[in-house]
């Protein structure tokens, strides 16, 4: 039976990096929004939410009882879970129409993300894992949450600094590539997809840029909106070409335990999908959405196998 004392120890011990687990749950809900299955949609919302609030918790926690912890976890990357899994959460939502929740999520990444990343970068060194990447994944996660709401509400501000967070997140992606271990392919435990998750969130973030401007043709002049289309495009071209490369190392050098990192697989996994169908949405590439529709797919069945690795690790974490 489970036994209360040891899920507490074992959530007391679980790693920084547990928001990976609402970036890849918030990241198919929205990729599912986008193919019209909006009950498994929401169905994978309320989960993401239900993550979000007990993390969320447990941060503020940890903020005021425990702050040399919190400190300690907030020098790694993975302490930019909590931005980037706030960003996703508050997309889907405006995707629902609950832009004032929408907003406020918003601001509360736009807080968190300057400390935590200031911390982090202190803390940087050379030959990093894949978790070095999630700078470029929380500044674009701001990009998108922005220039979602300033899609749904109009506002010209919100996108000409969500255009901003989208240059400055490709700059953070090459300063992380210089950091990453390239050895992470072959010996890594799940996160350093998020190579190719980072891609792919820029690439999101471009695609919803470029949307923002059918709802105000003033809001890019034409250079601008090439340049936007063509960067989105090349860094959907990008993330394709290292999908496929980290699927062959996969393959290579597979690794088939369990281990909590997986979830910063699926959530690049779900993210490259979302990408595609985004991609293929704003730059009228329309033959891009079969594709993204069969990547969502293998996003929901990794899912699925990482979901049920969870759960058993934690029934035999938690049995007495």
């Amino acid at each position: 039976m489970p036994d209360t004392a040891s899920f507490r120890a074992w959530w007391a011990g679980r790693s920084p990096a547990a928001g990976t687990a609402v970036m890849a749950t918030g990241i198919i809900s929205i990729g599912l929004y986008l193919t019209g299955d909006e009950t498994l949609s929401r169905i994978a919302l309320v989960l993401a939410s239900l993550a979000w609030l007990g993390l969320a918790a447990d941060f503020l926690v940890r903020l005021v009882g425990d702050r040399e912890q919190w400190v300690r976890q907030a020098g790694t990357p993975a302490g930019l879970t909590a931005v980037a899994a706030t960003t996703v959460l508050g997309t889907r939502i405006s995707e629902l129409g609950w832009q004032g929740l929408a907003e406020a999520l918003l601001a509360l990444s736009a807080v968190l993300w300057p400390v935590l990343l200031l911390t982090v970068v202190r803390h940087w060194r050379r030959r990093m894992a894949g978790e070095v990447f999630l700078v470029c994944v929380a500044t674009q996660g701001l990009s998108v949450l922005g220039s979602t709401i300033a899609t749904a509400v109009g506002s010209d501000w919100l996108a000409h600094t969500a255009m901003v967070l989208f240059w400055l997140g490709i700059v953070l992606y090459g300063v992380s590539f210089w950091h990453f271990d390239l050895w992470e392919v072959k010996r890594g435990a799940g996160d350093h997809w998020v190579a190719g998750g980072a891609l792919a969130i820029s690439a999101l973030a471009g695609a919803r840029l470029v949307a923002a401007h059918h709802v105000n043709m003033y809001l890019w002049n034409n250079d601008d909106q090439g340049v936007l289309r063509a960067a989105t495009g090349t860094l959907l071209v990008l993330d394709l070409a290292c999908y496929c490369v980290l699927l062959v190392t996969e393959a290579v050098w597979p690794r088939p335990r369990y281990d909590a990192r997986r979830w910063a697989t699926v959530f690049p996994m779900g993210m490259t999908a979302v990408a595609t169908l985004s991609v293929a949405a704003a730059l009228d590439v329309f033959w891009l959405k079969g594709p993204g529709q069969v990547l969502l797919w293998i996003a929901v069945a990794a899912w699925l196998v990482v979901a049920t690795g969870a759960a058993l690790a934690v029934r035999s974490a938690t049995r007495t």
